[in-house]
């Protein structure tokens, strides 16, 4: 019975988790996976599109599709590759580059709104815990 309260409890932070990310994204009118391409291209400058979509975890169909949408508003930018004629890179403009600063930013802030009621060992703790199960196997 422990468990499964364990496990209820896990999930009903997820789903506040993305409740939250969704609207702290509202503002920039971006979806969650499009956030995570402009962090992604953030951390790794331009990349293949084949790379970001292993990187996002996602089909490379669907990432061409999140590449498109921000394409299209301006975040992103598409560049042939100088090592192969063939292939793509995909980059962040200007403008991308200020959203996922400013979606980093708001981000931030609402996950010390969400951690703001641990105290340090708890928040030290669960991020202990957090770590063990995000490298198990």
């Amino acid at each position: 019975m422990e468990d499964d309260s364990l496990l209820e409890s896990f999930w009903a932070v997820t789903r506040r988790l993305r409740e939250r990310t969704r609207i702290t994204l509202e503002p920039w009118h971006v979806s969650p996976s499009q956030s995570r391409a402009l962090s992604v291209l953030t951390s790794d400058g331009e990349i293949r599109l084949s790379v970001l979509a292993e990187r996002l975890h996602i089909a490379p169909r669907s990432a061409t599709e999140v590449v498109d949408d921000l394409q299209h508003r301006g975040l992103v930018e598409r560049k042939p590759d100088p090592t192969d004629r063939r292939a793509t890179l995909v980059a962040l403009t200007p403008a991308g580059a200020a959203t996922a600063a400013a979606i980093r930013e708001a981000r931030a802030s609402e996950g010390e709104r969400l951690f703001a009621g641990l105290d340090p060992a708890d928040r030290t703790e669960l991020a202990r815990i957090l770590q063990l199960l995000r490298d198990a196997r």
